[in-house]
């Protein structure tokens, strides 16, 4: 239904019908003049799409960027990727969580199991946040070395007054009781928003804090905030694939878990197959649904987004999800931790000292 513009900003997109049949209305919408730009993460091109796809698109009409390709050389600021599932329509629009462009998002075929994954719709004034997140990364440059080494220059002020108002000057008819904020997160600013953001929720739960997550590479804060909330009462459930898409992490994870259920957390592995979802609620009051994982380099090293929901009926809905969810898992056990493979306990605990780089 776009008239004016579609931006969309993606870590993966890969061909297959999720992508063919996107691919065919914005080439229709292209055509009938709405401006289209798509962004995708440059570890596509090494394992996705052909290096020269941002040309092809060109020529139907799609402007296209590719952010921070992978370069065969050694250097950290390959570690930081654009990690963010952002789609803006028109400005009255947007969506995200963790659901990228490919076939498996959508159940097409199966990878690891059956595939479990959450994503959000928000109209109203919330949009406007996720058109600037999506605008400032278009925005990137790398002119000279130190811009090179640090992957992004900001606006001036005149350039965000400029594009503010062209893409956000939007008049909306909204109600809400509530709260909703769309929210990124990157690794060159001071502050760490998505890790703050979940610390808060789990630091100010009374009743409950549940959890979904693909993966578990925790850091001594964290550990501290998930099993304090628990010996105060909250109640601690933490949702996690049962078959992993990457056995490491996964291994890692494990050496967490007993730690975690000897100081009340409960942690749950779903039985069908591969949770890739990143949701937390808390108290029927607070969620939060996006891209970020509860692992080092979703905390510290990409480019994230999310959505914070506060006292907004949707929230009711997201808890819902939550327990259809846990309906199908196996609650994991201390017996099950202690009867954990040796093999895997070493190799696990071995790898958790380099979590950082996971």
């Amino acid at each position: 239904a776009a008239e004016h513009f579609i931006f969309m900003e993606y870590f993966i997109i890969d061909f297959g019908e999720m992508w063919d049949e996107i691919l065919n209305i914005l080439i229709d919408k292209a055509q009938k003049g709405v401006e289209i730009r798509l962004m995708y993460d440059g570890t596509n091109t090494f394992s996705r799409l052909p290096v020269k796809y941002p040309k092809e698109l060109e020529s139907l009409g799609i402007k296209c960027k590719v952010f921070s390709p992978i370069r065969p050389v050694f250097t950290t600021y390959q570690n930081h990727r654009d990690h963010r599932k952002i789609v803006v329509i028109d400005g009255k629009v947007a969506f995200t969580g963790g659901i990228n462009l490919a076939d498996e998002y959508i159940g097409k075929y199966e990878r690891f199991g059956k595939w479990k994954d959450t994503g959000v719709m928000i109209s109203g004034n919330a949009v406007k946040n996720f058109t600037l997140m999506f605008l400032q990364i278009w925005n990137l440059k790398s002119k000279n070395k130190k811009e090179k080494k640090c992957l992004a220059t900001a606006y001036t002020v005149e350039q965000y007054a400029m594009l503010y108002q062209k893409y956000t000057n939007i008049s909306y008819k909204t109600q809400s009781n509530g709260y909703v904020l769309g929210y990124g997160d990157s690794p060159f600013d001071t502050e760490r928003v998505g890790e703050n953001v979940y610390l808060q929720m789990i630091n100010t739960a009374k009743r409950y804090v549940h959890i979904m997550t693909p993966y578990l590479i925790l850091s001594y804060e964290m550990i501290q905030a998930l099993t304090f909330a628990a010996k105060k009462g909250v109640d601690v459930k933490i949702i996690m694939p049962h078959i992993p898409d990457k056995k490491y992490a996964f291994w890692v994870a494990r050496t967490y878990y007993q730690n975690l259920i000897d100081n009340g957390v409960k942690i749950y592995e779903w039985k069908p197959g591969f949770v890739h979802a990143k949701v937390f609620t808390s108290d029927g009051d607070k969620a939060v649904v996006g891209t970020i994982n509860l692992d080092f380099r979703s905390l510290h090293l990409h480019f994230e987004c999310a959505t914070y929901l506060y006292k907004v009926e949707e929230i009711k809905k997201i808890e819902e999800d939550m327990e259809e969810t846990l309906k199908k898992c196996k609650e994991v056990t201390l017996a099950d931790c202690k009867n954990e493979k040796l093999p895997i306990k070493i190799v696990g605990s071995i790898l958790r000292l380099f979590a950082p780089l996971m």
